[in-house]
């Protein structure tokens, strides 16, 4: 006999069936809920981080596309400049933050690759702590001497090394840098002794290179061009593996007969791992619509910055390949940073 307590049978089975139309009803307005709110995105200022400071090449590349980019996601895109420990403040500050898509890293890849090959400790890694948006270009490195030095080829610069090892000096923008390790690899290849003596960044490096104390230098092209065409550097080559198209007379490292030298200078988008897959994704459509003004491929090409979208998927490899071939380098190198 039925307890009094216990509803009839068809009215449990009205009851099962409301109870699973109310949980369907609102399943579904759950799953149409997540997609709108990231369709909203973005409806507050978006943070693009990146490790050097201020008037560098990062820099100057990092406003040129974040002002275009809040134009076309219709909210201020804030730079903060975060230099230091080889690029791992900015790295390790980028990392952390929230993944929501309000907090970008412009990644200079081949720096990011050279710093997890070479610093003992790193707060983060670029290719296992955040998700690529999208490759933006290149900032190739040109070779550049002083113009006092008796050589304008790269050939004649090997000579005059080979004939007093050791007695010679590389600047570079600082230990673990691409400007670094390119002398490095200059060195591997082309079999000259020469010393190193990093600075803290192309502004504190370029007084000492002018006047001779040091002998030669790889830097970006928005740095060190001004000096070539005051003619107090010289420039001897490109260190991409192609010409640059702003620098159609400079030759490549390897036309200059240094075999096996490539040092391409990648940059491009990534978010802290995590950030929602549709907002990668419209943060990448943006960026393609802002690689695509003329304006900006016009002005940066000036400076010698090569822009060109490059799709997530693809971009992640090219990060992984960059880790890999700059790792080689570090320890055919024996670069270690304390």
């Amino acid at each position: 006999m039925a307890s009094q307590f216990s509803l009839p049978r068809t009215l449990k089975a009205r009851t099962r069936t409301i109870l699973n139309l109310v949980l369907a009803a609102a399943g579904v307005a759950g799953a149409c809920a997540a997609p709108a709110a990231f369709a909203e995105y973005p409806e507050r200022p978006i943070q693009l981080v990146l490790s050097f400071p201020p008037a560098g090449a990062t820099d100057v590349l990092a406003r040129a596309v974040g002002q275009r980019l809040s134009q076309v996601l219709h909210q201020p895109v804030v730079v903060e400049n975060r230099p230091g420990a080889g690029g791992a403040i900015g790295l390790g500050y980028a990392a952390k933050a929230a993944p929501d898509g309000y907090t970008l890293y412009m990644a200079a890849v081949s720096n990011a690759a050279i710093a997890a090959a070479t610093y003992a400790n790193q707060p983060a890694n670029l290719g296992k702590d955040f998700v690529p948006i999208a490759g933006i270009g290149t900032v190739p490195h040109i070779l550049v001497v002083p113009a006092s030095l008796p050589v304008k080829t790269v050939p004649e610069l090997v000579k005059y090394l080979k004939a007093a090892p050791g007695q010679y000096n590389f600047a570079s923008q600082g230990a673990g840098t691409l400007s670094h390790l390119e002398s490095e690899l200059f060195r591997l290849r082309a079999g000259v002794d020469v010393i190193h003596v990093p600075y803290k960044g192309s502004s504190f490096a370029m007084p000492d290179l002018m006047a001779g104390r040091a002998a030669m230098m790889f830097d970006s092209i928005p740095s060190a061009l001004p000096h070539v065409k005051s003619g107090k550097l010289r420039l001897l080559a490109v260190a991409s593996d192609k010409r640059v198209k702003s620098l159609p007379e400079a030759p490549t490292m390897i036309e200059a007969g240094i075999q096996d030298f490539r040092a391409d200078n990648l940059f491009g988008l990534v978010a802290p791992k995590g950030t929602p897959p549709a907002v990668i994704e419209k943060l990448a459509a943006a960026t393609k619509t802002v690689l695509a003004m003329p304006d900006l491929v016009d002005t940066m090409d000036a400076q010698g910055v090569q822009i060109a979208f490059t799709p997530a998927d693809k971009f992640g490899r090219m990060i992984n390949d960059e880790m890999r071939d700059w790792n080689k380098v570090a320890q055919a190198a024996k670069v270690k940073v304390d």
